[in-house]
């Protein structure tokens, strides 16, 4: 593939901001392809080549790059009657009713700009709801560019994991491993009259795709309510991707206090959302003492995005197409990877997945999960399985991003460019894809 135009722009991108990119996930090596337009499931770049999408805009793009009709034509009718207009609209109640009906968790929802934003002001609101100060995460989990979140270490030995952020400003975070029990109860045994709330994704997404072990989440309720702190659900990556209409919290039955959304909620464009119990919700001003507010937040294009985005999927076939195609790669890799590759592991579900250069395997891999890690305890891969974001971050992170995603690209199939991100498939995607698909694995892996 020729990249001349791509290396040309990002030439010129070096001048004129920091890294060449506006988010550094984006910054791959030697230099990223810069995309044209996109089309369908594909992305065309600067030079003409097209590829295969199963990035889809880092989750938001169910669709793909194609817009239904009743999402393309709200888009347009909101933006032709203007840009913003510092008022309420029509749209947004409808779009808040809609995620209201759907989402167990969600009796009221906040809508604001992105899912770092969401998660800013869900910790906000459970500090101001509790009137406590600490919040427990997971270690390796992402929860947007925020102060509270942006810590490594272990329960007493916590560290802002990047510079900028004062050192005081960790003191009120505790970091555990996912899926750890025994760690969560001795926090809480220590700290439970201080604990304002549990702040996790369902599923911890930004590392590779772990799922939770059984009954791990109905143990961070269960702890949570006996302790009168919140359980927060980030579900800006899973929310409307895992368990369709009813986000994660509704495919594992557990219903958290509050949920933070983003990606698909605002149809690929920019957005963010705090849902949960009135009771609690009605803590942000104006109705309450926690202050929150955003001058583009309910932005009217977005809203009839979201709102359209998300009607189609409830009118049409979209999960079960997305899902099954889903269902049928993981399949195809689990059965390379046993094939070429057998200390690695199929991640994933519904509609995401990815594959985790894990280093060790069992030996007999008879039984073993079909579709992707199930955190099936008679799994001969379980104990080898990622559990928490250390074994994604021992995994051969190098490898995925100098040689894989490298030799993928070359072949026309864009994947998130490191070990952690997740990938995803579209309603555009098919069949016929998903065999090119695996058929690039075979020749790579």
């Amino acid at each position: 593939m020729n990249h001349d135009e791509s290396r040309s722009l990002y030439d010129r991108a070096l001048s004129v901001m920091p890294g060449g990119v506006n988010s550094s996930v984006r910054a791959t090596r030697p230099y990223p392809f810069f995309v044209e337009r996109g089309d369908g499931a594909h992305v065309v770049d600067a030079d003409g080549n097209r590829y295969l999408d199963y990035a889809m805009g880092y989750g938001p793009l169910l669709y793909g790059h194609d817009m239904p009709e009743p999402v393309r034509s709200a888009v347009q009718s909101h933006a032709s009657e203007g840009p913003m207009y510092g008022a309420p609209t029509e749209v947004e109640v409808e779009h808040a009713e809609f995620v209201a009906r759907h989402v167990p968790s969600v009796e009221m929802i906040r809508f604001v700009n992105s899912g770092t934003e969401a998660t800013v002001s869900a910790v906000r609101l459970a500090r101001g709801y509790t009137g406590r100060d600490k919040i427990v995460v997971m270690q390796g989990g992402y929860h947007g560019a925020q102060e509270s979140t942006l810590v490594e270490g272990e329960p007493g030995d916590v560290h802002p994991s990047t510079s900028g952020i004062p050192e005081a400003f960790a003191e009120h975070t505790i970091p555990v491993p996912f899926n750890d029990f025994e760690t969560m109860n001795q926090v809480f045994e220590e700290h439970g009259e201080d604990i304002a709330a549990v702040l996790t994704e369902p599923i911890l997404g930004n590392n590779g795709i772990v799922l939770p072990v059984d009954g791990y989440l109905e143990h961070l309720r269960d702890v949570t309510e006996e302790h009168d702190s919140l359980l927060i659900f980030d579900e800006v990556i899973t929310g409307f991707r895992v368990g369709g209409l009813q986000c994660a919290q509704g495919k594992y039955g557990v219903t958290p206090d509050v949920t933070t959304f983003g990606k698909i909620i605002g149809g690929g464009f920019p957005v963010g959302a705090i849902g949960g119990k009135s009771e609690i919700l009605e803590q942000f001003s104006p109705a309450g003492p926690v202050f929150q507010s955003g001058t583009f937040s309910g932005h009217p294009v977005t809203m009839a995005a979201g709102y359209e985005y998300l009607k189609f999927a409830a009118e049409n076939d979209v999960y079960e197409h997305v899902n099954r195609l889903g269902e049928k790669l993981r399949r195809g890799i689990t059965d390379i990877v046993e094939d070429q590759a057998p200390a690695y592991t199929v991640v994933g579900t519904d509609s995401m997945f990815k594959t985790v250069f894990t280093r060790e395997a069992p030996s007999d891999l008879a039984d073993a999960c079909e579709a992707g890690c199930e955190q099936r305890p008679d799994c001969p891969r379980y104990d080898h399985c990622p559990k928490d974001a250390s074994d994604i971050q021992n995994a051969g992170t190098e490898r995925w991003e100098r040689i894989f995603w490298q030799e993928m690209k070359d072949r026309g199939i864009f994947l998130t460019a490191n070990q952690f991100e997740s990938q995803f498939v579209s309603y555009a995607h098919t069949d016929e894809d998903i065999e090119e698909t695996l058929e690039a694995y075979k020749e790579v892996l």
